[in-house]
């Protein structure tokens, strides 16, 4: 356990909301959203779809994320609707980032409003953790015209459970020795990792709080939740020790995207539209990266939370979505065993610039006409949003078109993985 490093993770308050807020004051529109009952998401004018982002006055009316507009609407009939607008959330991100490599060269972008800032050793350049996480959130909130959270820690496990820490526009820390004071008396619900299904199986245990998790027989868990079991209850005990990786893609190994399914997915269709979803903001991601893939891999993970991956390794690099689609399914028909599937990932690596790549007699006979409609495509979504263009297979299947990074619904961008 690397305990001599300084992490902090930088959160947006109510990211979009606060986004478009402050949009629309730098454009003259005289109201601050986050001031009056308001919510991104869904269609203005047709008032369908759910609710991505909320205001805290909106919360009064116990308005929820991700309920459906029409439901939001009769608990607040005056509510204001704001259509999410991607290409704006991407602009302000970047320039928060901006600000933080002023801070430390050592910058993973979790999601589009999350980052983690490596603040090893530049105590000398920027004072105390505290002074420069103070410094940084001032700078953001007086240059840009929004708040985040600052979490400190020695790990990014932590980092990021401070940073959940009383809202909004706070700096906390959560150093080891505050762990049984500060962490442990929170609901088992607010550990990273102890989402929906896991709750319950915890609850059963008799486990309500992350302290009475941190203090459960390591073995009896492993037992019943297995290694997932083992990863929650050491996250419970602070300990994680993975590197903030940096999001340069020239030093980037690899690209992937996984998911976690609400339901059993037990027939080959259900699972290949999963995948393509998958592979479709992977392929965008890699694209947008200028970069190429030789190795392309798919997880499955069952039921039991067994995990196995499959790979395969390409005569010659590509970045096109059909073609790495065609290795996914395959990959997946040689690896799955029949069993029932609850987390999909498709992950590419081995990559190289996709300016110089050198096409070979194997290709696709039509590859430059897919290379340019794909480059039409991610345009079309960057601009207009991730819903604005999607394949038809999707209509109607129950499955998103896109999983795992583009759409408001799927950040965080990277990975839920530390």
């Amino acid at each position: 356990m690397k305990d001599n490093r300084t992490i902090f993770h930088i959160d947006v308050n109510s990211a979009y909301l606060s986004w478009e807020a402050v949009h629309r004051l730098q454009h003259g529109y005289g109201i601050d959203l986050r001031r009056i009952p308001s919510v991104v998401g869904g269609d203005p004018k047709t008032r369908h779809g759910i609710i991505l982002a909320k205001s805290i006055p909106a919360k009064k009316y116990k308005i929820k994320t991700g309920e459906t507009l029409h439901s939001a609407l009769q608990k607040c009939p005056s509510l204001t609707i704001i259509a999410p607008s991607y290409g704006l959330y991407m602009k302000c991100s970047n320039a928060m980032v901006e600000i933080l490599k002023e801070y430390s060269p050592n910058i993973q972008r979790y999601s589009v409003d999350e980052c983690f800032l490596d603040y090893t050793g530049m105590e000398r350049h920027f004072g105390e953790p505290e002074t420069a996480a103070y410094m940084i959130k001032d700078r953001i909130e007086n240059e840009l015209g929004f708040t985040v959270n600052i979490g400190i820690s020695t790990n990014k496990l932590l980092a990021k459970m401070a940073s959940d820490f009383t809202k909004p526009n706070r700096v906390h820390t959560l150093y080891h020795e505050e762990i049984p004071s500060k962490m442990w008396p929170l609901p088992v619900e607010d550990l990273f990792m102890v989402g929906r299904a896991t709750a319950p199986k915890l609850h059963k245990l008799g486990i309500c709080t992350i302290g009475q998790l941190a203090n459960y027989s390591l073995e009896h868990i492993k037992y019943i939740l297995k290694s997932h079991g083992e990863m929650i209850w050491k996250y419970a005990n602070g300990i994680e020790d993975s590197k903030v990786r940096i999001s340069n893609y020239e030093n980037m190994k690899g690209i992937g995207n996984s998911t976690t399914v609400a339901f059993d997915v037990e027939d080959k269709r259900t699972a290949y539209m999963i995948l393509l979803g998958l592979t479709e903001t992977v392929s965008m991601r890699l694209r947008d990266a200028k970069s190429c893939c030789r190795v392309i891999a798919v997880e499955i993970k069952n039921t039991n939370f067994t995990r196995y991956t499959h790979q395969k390794k390409l005569f010659s690099p590509t970045d096109t979505t059909k073609h790495i689609y065609t290795v996914v399914k395959s990959l997946f028909d040689e690896a799955w065993k029949g069993e029932s599937i609850r987390h999909l990932g498709v992950r590419v690596s081995t990559l190289s610039s996709n300016q110089f790549s050198q096409l070979s007699l194997f290709d696709e006979k039509d590859i430059e006409k897919r290379k340019a409609l794909d480059n039409t495509i991610d345009s079309i979504r960057s601009n207009f949003g991730s819903k604005s263009i999607i394949r038809a297979s999707f209509l109607h299947s129950g499955v998103k078109p896109l999983i795992g990074g583009v759409g408001a619904e799927d950040y965080p961008m990277m990975s839920s993985i530390l």
